[in-house]
């Protein structure tokens, strides 16, 4: 940018929360919106999801729940991936958002003849989260370059924290929505995604003639697969990989002092699951998500299994007055949302793009783990809904905000076809690994040790030490792949 370039008020404004410059204040309110309406949308079905796993079945199904999500993610995530690299950017959102959209119609109409939608809708929306949110995502990426993404992201991940609180208050069983029945809200969530859809396109129509207006038709991303072997350069441009760059991504083995070159992996083949497999950097990633998911998920198990005696408790003593079982839940889940995403928000608005500034993605990879280390140390000393409660909400808020932006920026680096195919991959398939897992521990600890809350925080400790240890090593080739990148 040119010193004697003139900025705006909103560019001045946002600039009190992370380094924006002259010219880039549109695109990333719009794409803050975007993702700010379609984390709404989420939490919005987030609270009928578990409403209605709850109610119908309780914590332990919903626990062996996420099998299924694995296995169908197995058959997703490569049919996705080859619609990737078939179809521009543009389209493949617009296919895939029309899809979801037509599922919630579905469910509305299902709901209303009284079937029970509960494991099919928690299935669904535990692919929808990961598989959408993803995608929006590898979009942004796509959008910018490295040093753009560690700038911008911070204000894009506030309309990620932003949504998750207006989707946790429009939700609540006492707001604004309280005459709308709980299938009434998967109609909510469909206008929503459609809105979403209509700023997805404008950004993509807006970025292309700023940036590819020079280009000849054939070499845009308005033509382009999606999903191509070209990463986004410090000027801009998509560029072919060089033997650098792919060395430092692990296509290529990092050379240390006195070692032979590598022979260079095989060329693509368009299956995401092998590009996560053939590069170091990105294996590394994807173990960070499935511990890390791990270690999350059964410290949702903890959680849900304490809100249901706390539920039944309140039922019998008489404590919960006129709510049903239902109404106890959905109210409290409601508010822990609420209160977890308000901390988010707060955490993204003022701490995150300062903690990638002056400390870097390193030692930003770092404070999760090390937060959840001490929460579930303090569960362990007392196993009780109050320590449960806030410990989980110091570990979700931060994972919704920093480490939910942290993450995004690691995919800056990498190229159009990792954005677009691996990360869908990682952030579905082994994210959902990581549930599955859990479920396994959940099974047998419930089954075959009987443990009780403060072994399953136990486990979780241990798990801790491993994440911790990735964490370290995916910032440090990180570091690596952005220098190689320039």
């Amino acid at each position: 940018m040119n010193g004697n370039e003139r900025v705006g008020p909103i560019d001045r404004f946002l600039k009190l929360f992370t380094d924006v410059r002259s010219g880039e204040s549109a695109t990333v309110l719009l794409l803050t919106l975007n993702i700010f309406m379609l984390l709404t949308a989420y939490y919005v079905l987030k609270v009928v999801r578990e409403t209605l796993i709850l109610t119908d079945f309780g914590a332990e199904m919903k626990a062996y729940t996420y099998a299924g999500q694995v296995l169908l993610l197995a058959v997703l995530v490569p049919a996705y991936g080859a619609l990737a690299g078939k179809v521009p950017r543009r389209k493949l959102i617009n296919v895939v958002t029309a899809i979801c959209v037509a599922c919630l119609v579905v469910f509305f109409l299902l709901g209303q003849t009284g079937m029970s939608l509960g494991i099919v809708f928690f299935l669904w929306v535990g692919i929808f989260n990961v598989m959408i949110i993803a995608q929006a995502w590898a979009f942004a990426n796509d959008v910018y370059t490295t040093d753009e993404g560690k700038r911008l992201f911070p204000i894009i991940g506030f309309g990620a924290s932003s949504g998750a609180v207006f989707g946790s208050w429009l939700s609540r069983p006492a707001g604004v929505l309280e005459s709308v029945s709980i299938m009434q809200l998967f109609l909510l969530a469909a206008v929503i995604l459609g809105l979403a859809v209509l700023i997805t396109n404008l950004v993509d129509t807006r970025e292309r003639r700023r940036t590819e207006a020079h280009l000849p038709d054939v070499n845009t991303t308005g033509t382009m697969p999606a999903a191509t072997g070209q990463y986004r350069a410090p000027t801009g441009e998509f560029r072919v990989p060089q033997e650098e760059y792919k060395r430092e991504s692990g296509v290529f083995k990092i050379v240390e002092p006195g070692e032979e070159v590598a022979e260079e992996a095989p060329p693509s083949t368009g299956n995401a699951m092998q590009l996560v497999f053939r590069s170091r950097y990105l294996l590394l990633i994807a173990l960070l998500m499935m511990v890390l998911n791990w270690v999350n998920t059964t410290g949702g198990y903890i959680l849900d299994r304490v809100v249901e005696e706390a539920a039944a408790n309140a039922l019998a003593g008489g404590g919960a007055g006129d709510m049903s079982e239902a109404d106890f839940i959905r109210g409290f889940y409601a508010d822990f949302f609420l209160i977890v995403n308000l901390a988010g928000l707060l955490i993204q608005l003022f701490l995150v793009s300062r903690i990638l500034k002056y400390f870097g993605v390193r030692v930003a990879l770092l404070i999760l783990p090390v937060i959840a280390l001490v929460g579930y140390s303090l569960v362990v000393l007392a196993p009780i809904l109050a320590v449960i409660r806030w410990a989980k909400t110091a570990e979700n808020a931060t994972d919704y905000s920093l480490q939910n932006t942290v993450r995004n920026v690691l995919f800056l680096p990498t190229t159009r076809e990792e954005k677009y195919k691996a990360k869908q991959a990682i952030d579905s398939f082994f994210v959902r690994a990581g549930d599955l897992l859990s479920a396994v521990v959940v099974v047998v600890g419930s089954n075959i040790l009987f443990f009780q809350t403060r072994h399953y925080a136990m486990v979780n400790i241990v798990l801790v030490f491993i994440w911790i240890g990735l964490a370290i090593a995916v910032g440090k080739r990180y570091q690596r792949l952005a220098a190689a990148a320039q």
